[in-house]
């Protein structure tokens, strides 16, 4: 060979576009933020094998509950904005919200966050965001996983899933079967999208409105950036009072589906959701996608929450103490709906645009 050939130099792994170092650096700014989610129950330390954690005692037949979820192409909006806290703070309180619907707490969490080329600052952001959702939420971030991987990820580019076990006493676990008809429908406010609707939220935005990230929404009052990137809200703190009382027989977080293929997930066979539409207030950022894209109605509540982020099926006997409970706690919630006879599905009666 001859000494211009590739082929009779060495080769490292930074070379190939792994950077090992990088990833020691960005461990370093994370350690502090995983620390500060440390709860009494957890066993182990940054940087083993696997987290260690104590079931709390004093849960009746404890049963474990577990979700893993993503953040979706919310993603692409944080990397134009150059802000990557939020989505981390997003990531966490979409599972909390997916074990809570089960009547779970949530304990521990693990993010896995996968790149092409490693960042430390990108990362340092995208961890205390996921830090701030646990502290808020009492969970404690016990580990994850940050790969980097220049031949599927391009640079700037990165993913974000996370995994969440939580627990429920077995007498406490919901899971439809005490839904009954005449239950009450009440919903609980969105904090904007959320985590889902992303990919038809920027292309109407993006490419048939042409605005960009740091650009006024028309009517809205902030950035592109701002009411797209807002926090995917958790509900648990809203609901902790109503569950602690009994007052609920099912939950049903609104996320990709919307509330026709969501509330069915919890109905058992026989009973229907009926919603009127035109009872609660949307906001006008699904005002302004549903004009601007020209979005036919079933789509809008496919895709998108519509300004419903929760939604509880409650007994009506429980509906004051359930409303009471929400009280305690500064929370909104309005009465959508009813469970009634019929197939497993939503009617909606009224419209919203």
């Amino acid at each position: 060979m001859n000494d211009g050939d590739d082929r009779s130099r060495p080769m490292t792994y930074r070379e190939a576009g792994v950077d090992i170092d990088a990833q020691d650096r960005a461990l370093v700014r994370i350690r502090e933020h995983l620390a500060s989610t440390r709860t009494p129950f957890v066993l182990s330390e940054l940087g083993s094998f696997g987290g260690l954690f104590r079931v709390p005692e004093g849960v009746d037949d404890p049963v474990l509950v577990a979700s893993t979820d993503g953040v979706g192409t919310k993603l692409l909006v944080a990397r134009m904005a150059g802000r990557h806290d939020t989505v981390g703070q997003c990531l966490v309180n979409h599972c909390v919200n997916d074990i809570l619907v089960m009547g779970a707490r949530p304990l521990v969490f693990l993010d896995y966050f996968a790149v092409g080329r490693l960042e430390p600052e990108v990362a340092e952001q995208v961890v205390r965001g996921v830090a701030i959702a646990c502290r808020e939420n009492g969970c404690a971030l016990v580990g994850g996983e940050t790969a980097e991987m220049p031949d599927i990820y391009r640079p700037g580019d990165y993913d974000l899933a996370g995994t969440i076990v939580g627990v429920v006493p077995r007498g406490a676990v919901l899971d439809g079967s005490r839904v009954g008809p005449g239950d009450i429908l009440f919903g609980l406010p969105s904090t904007g999208l959320h985590t889902n609707g992303y990919t038809l939220a920027r292309r109407i935005v993006f490419e048939r409105m042409g605005l960009g990230v740091d650009d006024p929404l028309p009517d809205i009052g902030v950035t592109v950036g701002e009411a797209l990137l807002a926090v995917h809200r958790s509900y648990l703190a809203a609901l902790a009072p109503a569950l602690d009382a009994g007052a609920v027989s099912a939950l049903a977080h609104i996320t990709g589906g919307g509330l026709t293929d969501n509330l069915p997930r919890v109905l058992p066979d026989g009973l229907g959701a009926r919603i009127r539409l035109g009872s609660w207030p949307v906001p006008a950022l699904f005002d302004l996608l549903q004009r601007e894209g020209d979005v036919p109605r079933g789509d809008m509540l496919r895709t998108f929450n519509c300004g419903i982020g929760m939604v509880a099926v409650v007994p009506e006997p429980a509906a004051g103490t359930f409303l009471a409970g929400l009280e305690r706690v500064g929370e909104t919630a309005w009465r959508i709906g009813e469970i009634v006879a019929g197939v497993r599905g939503v009617v909606y009666e009224g419209d919203l645009w």
